[in-house]
This record gives structure tokens, C-alpha cells and sequence, in this order.
């Protein structure tokens, strides 16, 4: 499978082609490689001069690894798993390399030349065999209104027999003058539109990836709802979802778009579908991960090289050794202990953890036996799983204290009601702002539980940490990093609405101008300021 995109220097251009590897942050002086799930993707560059530049993305699959992590009785036929098109064909795996491999091009990011990202390059993309069975006119369709000029010429059956006709392959090349980060972006979502097909299970996650990576251009895209249906693998609860969140763009009602909220049993069905397929590949012993890509993108924020918000907090080893101390504790370790304290001082017993994640929280609320009931909840089935799994090595007093289940926090949810706290834990952060009203909403004043403890990064610590791009967030999921005044205000604002009093705790090493690397709001109902709840 074979990606190259070329750039070419403009006349009276004050940067040299050659660029490009600054932009891709591969070094065009050498080729490399990066593991994946499904096997290797190698970068090099066939020619890197001032006026010409092309890099080439080659992934090499392993069919072994396809294979791994799939149930018995699967759809394929035994053999159609091992045989297929996958290695040479342009589909969903290579839009999973481009995220990983070229992470922080699709994003925008590149600190060596940030003006260079935010202009608009003459760009040429070939791909010799992209699955289409709708034809060259299909990809004239979706590239086209991009400001491509589509070459998409179709691939015979067989070269020595051309009275057996066309395949549905075709050779495309791709020209126009985007940005980069553009070009990605729509290589991410189109190729598996064109293909048709996604080679792993589809989550709720799936809905937040396009919308993140369409941003700008699917919006107005006149075959909007063709490429929401086909990038959604025509799952309908996850289909109307994604075009809700697409008329709420336009300020649009859903049903005026031809979409309406989710539909739970819709939504509950999926999430059995998943569950069943995990413990059905737990039960045969299925080597590998049962959802490999998926972990592979979500893993893909520290593709540039950034530092996650669970870096340790000193920022360089000689300033540990100048204050003679041992590097401190993990900032993810000082949050939950952070965390818990709050718990214990609003005195809860009954904790929703929202957004929990594989449930490195919950395992800490399990292990304190003040907690006498603990429901996890978050949107990722993948991570739900891992959660449960482990779950299951603690002991029976400790796990029958507490539920797992998804749900999306921009929902509200009546079974939520009559919590003594609620725990949004980094969680925030990977909201868009637009949607942090619905899910302020679910939360305060639907659930409107006892307390609520919300943590963020603060932004301005962020210069701090070492290879931190100016402007760059975190991790590569974050829709903002609020500075301290913003999540102040933000946190007024709520508490103000709904009824809450607020603190505020700083939690790591604190720095005496930017403050320190988690900011933390403890809201507690202003009903509840007898019971000492509210500081």
C-alpha cells in the first residue's frame, strides 16, 4: 500500500521544497519506520530538492495480524482473512497510518515552521490502488468540491485479458494548492468512504474523529450525508448522531437536517454487539487486541513527540538534582490522590466517575471502602472493556461495589439522579467548547449530583515542559487548554446557573507566576453548605 505526496516550489517562493519533512517531521535524509498493529509503515523520500519534494508512506501488512483478535464465525471465509485486498489497497489502514505516522501534519503542528503549516502548498498525492466501486465519478464527487483536480483512472481485471473489463480499482492522483494538514484531513475520511469499509469496530469515538478531522470542509461538502453513512459503516445510531452534531454547526434542528438524537436501544444494541464480540474472543483465547486500530489511534496524540498531561511534573531531571530531591510523583498519580481527597472532604459515599476511562480512578475509589457504591461511565467501549477486565482481577468485596457502562456526557441520563458527587476528570477538555453547554446540562442540572469535581490542564504551565511546540495543547485530543482565568470564569458561570458554590485546588509543582500543571474545581450545592460540604 503506497502514499506520495509531492510538493513543488512556486516561483518566488522564500521556502525550499524540501520543507516538506518539517511539515511531516520526518527527516528526508533517511528513511524510517514505525510499528504498527498491522504491520510496518516506512517513510523515505524518492527525491528531496529546493524546488521538488515528493515523501512516500509505504505500509507493508501482515495478514497474521488482520486476523488476530477476530471471533469464530466471523463473515469472511476462512481463507478470504488471510487473501485479500488489504495490503495493496488504500482503505481505513492507511488512514490509521496517517494519524500515527503523520500525526502532527493532519493536526497542524510544526513548531520548526508554524507559518509554513498555515500555508497553502502546491501538492500532488498518487495512490496507485484505491478500493471504489462507484468509480472514477465517485471520487470526482468527493475530492473534487476540495479544490482537487481528480485524475482517477480505473484499474483493469487483468492486463492480458481486457475483455474481462474493469475492476473497482482505481489509480488516483490528487492536485491542488491546501494546506497540508487539509490534504491529510481529507485522505483520513475519504479513502475509507471510497472503500467503503472500516477493517475494525466502530464506537461512539468514531462519530467525534470525523467531525474533528471534517472540521471546515464537511460541514458544506455537498455529499455531506454520503460520506457521514459511508466513513459510519451505515450504523445508524452513530449516523444520526454525527449529522445532529452537523446541523447543530448550522445552527440547524436536527430533524431539519434529516437527523435526530441518538436512539438509545439503537445505541444499547451496538454496545452489546461490542461486548459480545470481546468476551467471545476472551472465551477463544483470541491473541492481540480485539479492537487493534483503535488503540492505535488512540495513541497516536504523541506521535509529534509531545508530552501528555501525565508526564512527570518536574520539567527537567537537573532541576530535580538542584533541589537534591528525588523526581516527584506522576502528575496522573497526584491527580487522583488530589481527587480523592476532595471525595472524602465533601463527605460523598455514592460517586459517579464520568468519562472514566480504563478505570485507573475507579480502582482507587474501589480500594476505599467510605465509597459504598461507584458507577464508571464514558463513551468508549474499548476502554470499557479494559476497565472491566480489570475489574475482574480485584476481589468480590471490592467489585461488587461498583457499575461499568457507556454513555456520552453530552446526554442526559434520569438514572444519573441522587449522587453525592460527580468526577469529571480530564475529561473537559476533550469536549468541543460548542458542546460544553449540553454537557454542563447532563451533568449540573440533569444529574445535578451533590458535588462535582472537575480537573483541566491549566495552559499556561505548558511552557514548562521540554518539546512543547508555542500553542500546542497537551495531547492531541484537547480542544483547548484553559488558562487559569478561563476555567475560573467558566467554573463561576456554571456554579452561578445551577446552584453550586465553588474552590479551586491547584494540583502538582506550582510555579510561582504560571500557577500549576492541573487546576481543579470542587462545586458542591449551596443546599448542602450545613452538611460542610460547600468551602
Amino acid at each position: 500500500m503506497l502514499l506520495t505526496i509531492t510538493c513543488t516550489r512556486p516561483d518566488g517562493a522564500a521556502w525550499a521544497a524540501s520543507e516538506l519533512g518539517y511539515l511531516l517531521h520526518k527527516n528526508p535524509g533517511r528513511a524510517q519506520s514505525f510499528e504498527q498493529s498491522y504491520g510496518v509503515a516506512h517513510v523515505l523520500y524518492p527525491e528531496a530538492g529546493d524546488e521538488r519534494c515528493t515523501a512516500a508512506l509505504l505500509l507493508e501488512i501482515d495478514p497474521v495480524r488482520l486476523v488476530r483478535g477476530k471471533t469464530k464465525g466471523a463473515a469472511e471465509f476462512s481463507l478470504g482473512q488471510y487473501v485479500n485486498d488489504r495490503p495493496y489497497a488504500a482503505s481505513s489502514l492507511l488512514s490509521v497510518a496517517i494519524s500515527t505516522v503523520f500525526g502532527s501534519a493532519l493536526h497542524g503542528r510544526c513548531a520548526r515552521r508554524p507559518e509554513l503549516a498555515e500555508t497553502e502548498l502546491p501538492l500532488r498525492i498518487e495512490l496507485p490502488a484505491v478500493p471504489c466501486k462507484g468509480g472514477a465519478d465517485a471520487a470526482e464527487q468527493v475530492f473534487g468540491p476540495l479544490g482537487w483536480t481528480v485524475e482517477a483512472t480505473p484499474l483493469p481485471l487483468d492486463p492480458a485479458f481486457p475483455e474481462w473489463g474493469d475492476s473497482h480499482y482505481l489509480r488516483l492522483t490528487l492536485t491542488g494548492t491546501l494546506r497540508l494538514s487539509d490534504a491529510l484531513s481529507h485522505l483520513y475520511v475519504l479513502l475509507p468512504v471510497l472503500d467503503g469499509s472500516k477493517h475494525y469496530f466502530l464506537d461512539a469515538a468514531e462519530v467525534d474523529k470525523l467531525l474533528r478531522f471534517g472540521a471546515g470542509w464537511l460541514n458544506s461538502h455537498p455529499a455531506r450525508d454520503w460520506i457521514t453513512r459511508r466513513y459510519l459503516a451505515r450504523r445508524h445510531s452513530l449516523v444520526r448522531t454525527a449529522l445532529a452534531r452537523l446541523a447543530e454547526l448550522d445552527d440547524l434542528e436536527p430533524e431539519q437536517f434529516g437527523a435526530v438524537d441518538v436512539n438509545i436501544d439503537e445505541l444499547a444494541q451496538d454496545v452489546a454487539a461490542a461486548t459480545a464480540a470481546v468476551r467471545a474472543a476472551e472465551r477463544d483465547g483470541a491473541a492481540g487486541d480485539v479492537f487493534p486500530t483503535v488503540a492505535r489511534e488512540s495513541e497516536a496524540g504523541n506521535a509529534g513527540g509531545l508530552l501528555t498531561q501525565d508526564e512527570p511534573v518536574c520539567t527537567t531531571a537537573a532541576e530535580c538534582d538542584a533541589a537534591d530531591q528525588a523526581p516527584v510523583l506522576s502528575l496522573a498519580v497526584m491527580r487522583r490522590s488530589a481527587v480523592l481527597a476532595a471525595l472524602r472532604s465533601v463527605g460523598a459515599q455514592r460517586v459517579l466517575d464520568l468519562g472514566c476511562g480504563e478505570g485507573a480512578l475507579l480502582r482507587e475509589l474501589i480500594a476505599d471502602r467510605s465509597f459504598d457504591e461507584i458507577v464508571g461511565i464514558d463513551v468508549s467501549v474499548r476502554s470499557l472493556r479494559i476497565a472491566e477486565r480489570r475489574m475482574r482481577r480485584l476481589p468480590l468485596w471490592q467489585t461488587q461495589r461498583v457499575g461499568i457502562r457507556q454513555g456520552a456526557l453530552t446526554y442526559t441520563d434520569a438514572s444519573l439522579r441522587g449522587y453525592d458527587a460527580a468526577v469529571l476528570m480530564e475529561v473537559i477538555e476533550h469536549v468541543d467548547e460548542n458542546r460544553l453547554n449540553a454537557l454542563e446540562q447532563a451533568v449540573f442540572g440533569a444529574a445535578a449530583p451533590g458535588a462535582v469535581i472537575v480537573t483541566t490542564p491549566n495552559g499556561e504551565y505548558n511552557v514548562l515542559y521540554e518539546g512543547l511546540a508555542h500553542g500546542a495543547f497537551r495531547h492531541s485530543d484537547h480542544r483547548f487548554e484553559w488558562s487559569r482565568a478561563e476555567f475560573a470564569e467558566w467554573a463561576a458561570r456554571v456554579g452561578a446557573t445551577y446552584g453550586y458554590r465553588v474552590r479551586f485546588e491547584p494540583i502538582g509543582l506550582i510555579d510561582d507566576e504560571l500557577g500549576a500543571p492541573t487546576q481543579m474545581a470542587v462545586f458542591t450545592k449551596t443546599a448542602n453548605d450545613e452538611k460542610g460540604a460547600a468551602q
